[in-house]
């Protein structure tokens, strides 16, 4: 993704320090150049060329663009259709791109090829990938079954491998995956005593927006001035919308540490201050767990698992960012966005912007002036910072499996149980 934000940069200017208010890159003529040339240089020329070892990176590079402004045409289809053809001789970089891009915008086209795929590839994490197509693809109980059968021969040879433990649970039938009772338990004042909290709370479609309060460390939500709680639509779905466990995939569920705040230097975040995230595995676990007297090899899945409530303790998706943070996935941060939200018009998530896995709330900015007219982004910092400073733990759980948006009544009974007024 470096090497893609690299060349946007280059055909646009960002002009801009994070001190100033006024981006030219917002502007509708400069919004509009970019997108030209997202699909005339980075798309159309990256793939005109023949695939070759050479060209691998170029060809990964548009399909990220077409990720990112959801771009297709005929001639487009016929050169993915021709990288499709040669997947199993490709690098496992390019196979991995490949499959983030038929999964976002092929995603029943391509069952034979990548079904191939999955039966000769030696990487689990290609193996994972391969299936989560193939479930999408054929949604029927003989498929289920099928995959099955090949992730358990799989696991004969990679034992507590990262991506097959979270392949197993998705392979489950969906009435074996319920959330547990008691979601309540992550409100309580006693939970994670003494730690500042941005809980988010997200459906199990990630194309419905979720919603991010914060807690303070005496165990209270923020509230507004008039009283009432203060939250914010956050979206944590990705442009490929891969489950959490896989790079790229939507926000994992689970836990995160939160520590600071930072700006970014991406033309597509911008310079609204984000909130630093990390997983398990990602930097020391003496810094995960606050814990100065831990060694750098103290991962421990149960360590992690007493970060949470007891009845979730072996709940399956709120290991995730373990399970995803032991596969490699990295720099998972909660922020701000600059991407004009037109690319998504239509989208139950819109005008909010899809990430490659990051937490994302609603900013709009002026076409006409550069300026700022409206951040989520700030309001959450701001809620952060008067809950003490952005030092505790971030929490992203699935309520529930509704085709809607959630909101603060959703929220509100949960509230109730716990014993907040």
């Amino acid at each position: 993704m470096k090497r893609f934000l690299l060349i946007i940069v280059s055909l646009v200017s960002f002009q801009h320090a994070f001190t100033q208010t006024v981006l030219t890159d917002v502007l509708r003529a400069n919004r509009k150049k970019l997108y030209s040339n997202i699909v005339r240089y980075t798309i159309n020329t990256n793939l005109k060329g023949a695939l070759a070892d050479s060209t691998e990176e170029d060809w990964q590079d548009a399909f990220r663009a077409m990720e990112l402004i959801h771009y297709r045409s005929p001639w487009i289809d016929n050169r993915i259709r021709i990288g499709i053809n040669d997947l199993q001789n490709r690098s496992i970089d390019f196979q991995r791109a490949m499959l983030e891009l038929i999964y976002c915008m092929y995603p029943t086209q391509y069952s034979k090829q990548v079904d191939s795929l999955l039966e000769q590839t030696s990487s689990t994490k290609i193996f994972a990938m391969c299936a989560e197509y193939l479930l999408i693809a054929d949604t029927s109980d003989a498929g289920r079954r099928s995959l099955n059968e090949k992730a358990f021969r799989k696991q004969q040879s990679a034992t507590d491998d990262p991506f097959l433990k979270q392949l197993e649970y998705q392979l489950q039938p969906n009435d074996d995956k319920k959330t547990p009772g008691a979601i309540y338990k992550f409100l309580e004042k006693k939970y994670l005593a003494g730690n500042i909290l941005l809980i988010s709370f997200q459906r199990k479609d990630r194309n419905y927006p979720g919603l991010a309060m914060v807690r303070d460390g005496n165990g209270n939500f923020i509230k507004d001035y008039d009283g009432k709680y203060f939250a914010v639509p956050q979206l944590a779905r990705s442009m490929t919308n891969l489950p959490g466990y896989l790079t790229n995939g939507n926000t994992p569920e689970g836990i995160f540490r939160m520590e600071g705040f930072d700006n970014s230097a991406s033309s597509f975040i911008g310079p609204t201050a984000n909130i630093q995230l990390t997983m398990p595995f990602e930097l020391r676990p003496s810094h995960f767990y606050r814990n100065e007297n831990l060694s750098d090899s103290d991962w421990s899945l149960n360590m992690y698992k007493h970060l949470l409530p007891e009845n979730f303790r072996n709940y399956m998706p709120m290991l995730q960012t373990y399970y995803a943070g032991k596969a490699g996935r990295v720099e998972i941060i909660a922020h701000g966005t600059t991407i004009d939200p037109e690319y998504y018009e239509g989208k139950p998530y819109y005008p909010l912007t899809p990430t490659q896995g990051c937490l994302c709330t609603k900013e709009i900015w002026s076409e006409t002036t550069g300026t700022l007219l409206e951040s989520d982004q700030q309001k959450l910092s701001g809620a952060i910072t008067k809950a003490g400073g952005p030092h505790g733990y971030a929490i992203v759980i699935n309520i529930n499996d509704k085709e809607e948006p959630v909101t603060i009544n959703d929220i509100l009974p949960f509230l109730k149980l716990a014993g907040q007024n």
